[in-house]
């Protein structure tokens, strides 16, 4: 009988140790959900993607950013998510409130919400399907992926384009200038947090009278 481990490759004790944490906590989400009556629109669904530059808010500012569009947007209200899917997911999860919504995201993998998802790449501001008619959202929201005036100018393209005047901006404190000079937005006291702790400041902009001061 031939005895052939050594062709095995060996992993050192470190990253086999790293991957059974790995896998249990997977498999305790995994459990987690099918405990919860897993819901397709909770936040951790859809895991985000750091490669992508995605960060998750805290469920508390998901739902409190997801209750200001909603008050925003007004009765029959629409409402257009670029690049914020964690505040999208919240939105579905609000039963009975009456508006629309649509999320403008990069990442393909929140195609699952069928025909409210549109494939967005910033670098495109403008690349837009027809049926999103221009300024036809009461309320936009975003959150440009990156922390560069180059990545706010080209998302403000796509803000401007879609809203009927209200926006609400989620970006960096460092961005407050371009921010303003690109979409008129001030910075409110309300302060947004990650459910991981970035190390930039972040903050909430918008260019109307928000609940968020």
């Amino acid at each position: 009988k031939m005895d052939d481990d050594d062709d095995i490759p060996q992993l050192s004790s470190h990253t086999l140790a790293a991957l059974q944490e790995f896998y249990l906590e997977q498999q305790q989400r995994e459990g987690m959900k099918t405990s919860q009556g897993f819901n397709q629109y909770s936040i951790g669904s859809i895991e985000e993607d750091w490669q992508l530059s995605q960060f998750w808010y805290s469920d508390e500012t998901a739902l409190c950013l997801a209750k200001e569009a909603v008050l925003a947007a007004g009765k029959g209200g629409r409402i257009a998510c670029i690049s914020a899917p964690s505040v999208y997911q919240k939105l579905k999860e609000q039963d009975g409130e009456d508006f629309s919504v649509c999320i403008l995201e990069y990442d393909r993998r929140f195609s699952v919400y069928g025909e409210e998802f549109f494939f967005y790449d910033y670098n495109h501001p403008l690349d837009l399907p027809e049926n999103l008619l221009p300024h036809s959202f009461d309320i936009v929201i975003a959150d440009p992926p990156y922390l560069s005036e180059e990545c706010l100018q080209k998302t403000a393209e796509t803000i401007k384009y879609l809203t009927k005047g209200k926006i609400l901006l989620c970006t960096g404190a460092v961005m407050e200038e371009q921010a303003a000079k690109h979409l008129g937005v001030k910075m409110c006291k309300f302060i947004p947090k990650h459910s991981r702790n970035l190390a930039n400041e972040f903050r909430c902009y918008v260019n109307y009278a928000s609940g968020l001061d």
